[in-house]
């Protein structure tokens, strides 16, 4: 055909659909006026299309304007802010801020808030098909500080904190990240429709994916307990909440899910192995799920203190190993605009049926210069719950309350209830607000504020036992 024909009868046929278009607008009348705006878009949409040769390429697929290519995703987010402390400890530039009261914490202080919503990321993700009813899926996920540029490395901050006494001390604490490239996942598997998932590499323990689905306060790190501290995520010990070597397997039956992981044991993973199941439903509105999990050599990481720091290597950890067993089980029901969660969790921690040596490693191959056994001759018995709600106020503005208790009983044998031991019982308590504000589709800002307390064993040889922390910021995802 030449292509003056195709120009005539390409123009025809467009002036033909302009019309009908516009004719469908007008016979609609008042009712649907609301759609003109968007039909005369679909017609200049229409008007600029040029017509493509049979033999040229089609273009890349995409997902909205998402990055992504032939099932392949860039994806990343930034978070930062500022926050008002009344009890606090320094910024550490590895580790980040301790949003809720710890041993350390000291004056007040005003500070950058990095990651105080959700951690900093950047990553790649995959779900490429291969035969019909079969894609082939993976993830790597790098998480960094942006107030330094640098991967998040809490160990580093730990080790950086030996000797160093509580009210001298920048932030810090235990983490299953530990400056690893892809500290947050790194792994490949196999997706099916009908059979499931099974996916093998470094990813969440089931502990974690729960708290992300049942969590009011999404695993905030500035205002959800369970999802700044990580014992809860991880059964019992924060380096436990992400797991190497692990290989994973989810599948829907009808209306019930199961899950099931296994950390395959042996030198060089934290922990030395742990399997896990996990069993829910979505029942109407309500959704329910329920977690167990097993980890032998859980490792519970700490700085040196001064007299140890004088006789071993500056840059090693401390560190406690326990065999746990944990349980969790979470629900939520859905009211249209309000959301209303809550769950609770038993953690039990025993002496390791094989204890580790000195010279062991922890997340990020950090060296154990310095390893107790025997702190668990009673069983320690960690108990957290958690209820809250989230209100979808506007179709850009939500609200979110939450509140958290930890338990801890007596486990020194003594049946103290006081702050003598770090053995005694004691609780921590957390409560918080948070207003989030969609600008688009990439830009969000968030305001709130979170106020914590411990009691007790909890509290032993804490500087504080409490502080209050609004915080404001904003989040940029792509």
């Amino acid at each position: 055909m030449k292509p003056s024909t195709m120009g005539r009868r390409d123009k025809r046929w467009r002036g033909a659909l302009h019309c009908a278009l516009l004719g469908g607008v007008t016979l609609a009348g008042a009712a649907h006026a609301d759609e003109l705006s968007d039909l005369k878009q679909r017609i200049e949409q229409l008007e600029q299309r040029q017509p493509q040769p049979p033999s040229q390429t089609p273009a890349p697929t995409t997902t909205g304007d998402a990055l992504t290519w032939r099932g392949v995703t860039l994806y990343g987010q930034v978070d930062l802010g500022v926050t008002y402390q009344s009890h606090a400890t320094p910024l550490n530039q590895n580790y980040g801020l301790e949003y809720f009261v710890a041993k350390n914490s000291q004056g007040a202080r005003v500070s950058a808030a990095p990651n105080a919503l959700s951690a900093s990321n950047i990553g790649l993700k995959g779900d490429i098909n291969l035969m019909p009813g079969w894609n082939a899926v993976f993830k790597l996920e790098s998480v960094f500080l942006p107030t330094s540029g640098q991967l998040v490395d809490p160990l580093k901050a730990v080790a950086q904190n030996n000797g160093v006494p509580l009210n001298q001390q920048t932030s810090n604490g235990d983490s299953s990240r530990a400056g690893q490239l892809f500290s947050n996942a790194a792994y490949v598997g196999l997706s099916s429709g009908k059979w499931g998932t099974a996916t093998f590499g470094r990813q969440n323990s089931l502990g974690l994916d729960g708290i992300a689905a049942y969590d009011p306060q999404g695993g905030a790190p500035a205002f959800s307990l369970v999802g700044y501290q990580g014992a809860t995520a991880g059964g019992g010990v924060t380096e436990s909440a992400r797991l190497d070597s692990a290989l994973k397997y989810r599948v829907a039956v009808g209306p019930v899910r199961v899950g099931a992981l296994y950390q395959f044991g042996g030198s060089g993973n934290v922990p030395r192995g742990a399997w896990q199941f996990n069993l829910g439903s979505d029942i109407g509105k309500l959704s329910v799920d329920a977690v167990y999990s097993k980890v032998y050599d859980a490792i519970a990481a700490s700085t040196l203190s001064a007299a140890q720091t004088a006789v071993l290597p500056t840059n090693s950890l401390a560190g406690t190993i326990s065999d746990n067993t944990a349980w969790m089980l979470m629900g939520k029901y859905n009211l249209g605009a309000v959301q209303l969660y809550a769950a609770g969790s038993r953690m039990e921690f025993a002496n390791p049926s094989n204890p580790l040596s000195a010279g062991a490693t922890a997340q990020g191959g950090y060296l154990l210069s310095a390893v107790t056994n025997n702190a668990f001759n009673n069983h320690k018995v960690l108990t957290v719950y958690w209820a809250g709600a989230k209100w979808q106020a506007t179709p850009k503005l939500s609200v979110t309350g939450a509140y958290y208790h930890e338990n801890q009983n007596s486990f020194s044998g003594t049946g103290c209830n006081d702050t003598t031991l770090a053995s005694c019982g004691g609780r921590e308590d957390a409560f918080s607000v948070v207003g989030l504000y969609k600008f688009s589709d990439h830009w969000e800002g968030y305001a709130g504020a979170m106020v914590s307390h411990v009691a007790g064993g909890v509290a032993s040889g804490f500087l504080h036992t409490s502080s209050v922390d609004p915080t404001i910021g904003a989040r940029l995802r792509f």
